[in-house]
């Protein structure tokens, strides 16, 4: 099987502070900030939490030593919420999403940009307005007020992909052969930041992710090829910054799978949170997908 590598992360963080520190944590939607605070509970770090009005779990607010509901728009009030509390180092991840924003009857209100919001975008976003131009604007506001964000994945280790067979069941020959196929193209998407997955059957690339997402990708994909056994491979954008930036998947990934006729997931290893890891890799079992990590190495080998 292949060992094409990923691109590794070039933005240097800073070491992940040993407990009892407390960690600020700034959520957007989805299960990936509960799964990180459980996790920094349990390594005994305390948790101040930011959540996004609207968005965040309703669950989050209880595993934090203090919590406040916050706009979208108001970077200046993040970074003087946790400095109050004494926080130097705070986490952000979660979705954002969009329409359950425009659901909000106080949006225009919650969503008043503050002044360190402002002088970021003049910045660093008039010209650039990508994901990862947005995660810098946020960090170095932060940073104005003593906070500095941290590695995303620290605190859930166990949930990142591993090299090799992760599950039950083995590539088969085909699948094998269609990862070395794919991986390299997969790469080239990465280095465009185009998307983080490609789809592809019997060295025929059926798509390419863009900015619909994974889950829509490979029901596209489900439409297009009606063969089953099609083989998914996801990584992580060159360069990608791990403040924020990190590929994942969950059981619902898995789910969309199965029903699209997946037969394979190679995931660039280390590189690919894995939501509910565990239940995750059961149920592909049981779908009879199977779960594949790719090595990866120092940036620019293999080119």
């Amino acid at each position: 099987m292949t060992t094409a590598n990923v691109p590794a992360t070039l933005t240097i963080l800073p070491e992940f502070p040993a407990p009892p520190t407390a960690i600020g944590l700034i959520a957007g939607g989805g299960r990936l900030p509960v799964i990180i605070a459980e996790g920094l509970r349990r390594t005994g770090h305390p948790i101040h939490g930011l959540g996004l009005s609207c968005l965040y779990d309703p669950v989050l607010p209880s595993l934090c030593a203090s919590f406040r509901d916050v706009g979208l728009l108001r970077v200046g009030t993040w970074g003087r919420f946790l400095a109050d509390q004494g926080v130097k180092h705070a986490i952000m991840v979660g979705k954002v999403d969009k329409a359950a924003l425009m659901h909000d009857p106080l949006r225009l209100i919650r969503n008043i940009p503050d002044l360190r919001t402002i002088m970021g975008w003049y910045r660093h976003l008039r010209h650039d307005r990508r994901s990862h131009a947005v995660l810098t604007a946020i960090a170095e506001e932060l940073d104005r007020c003593g906070v500095a964000l941290l590695d995303s994945t620290g605190p859930i280790a166990d949930e990142l992909s591993t090299p090799g067979v992760m599950g039950s069941v083995q590539p088969s020959n085909e699948q094998a052969a269609d990862i070395d196929f794919a991986w390299p193209l997969l790469l080239q998407a990465l280095k465009l930041d185009i998307g983080q997955a490609i789809a592809v059957r019997e060295r025929d690339v059926i798509a390419v992710e863009a900015v619909e997402g994974t889950d829509r990708m490979i029901s596209r994909t489900g439409q297009l090829c009606r063969a089953r056994g099609w083989t998914l491979c996801k990584g992580a954008r060159a360069g990608h910054d791990r403040r924020s930036d990190v590929p994942t998947i969950g059981i619902k990934t898995v789910e969309n799978m199965a029903a699209n006729g997946a037969g394979c997931l190679a995931l660039a290893a280390g590189d690919v949170i894995m939501l509910d890891k565990a239940k995750l890799l059961q149920m592909a079992d049981e779908a009879g997908i199977a779960v594949v990590g790719i090595p990866t190495a120092h940036l620019g080998a293999g080119e």
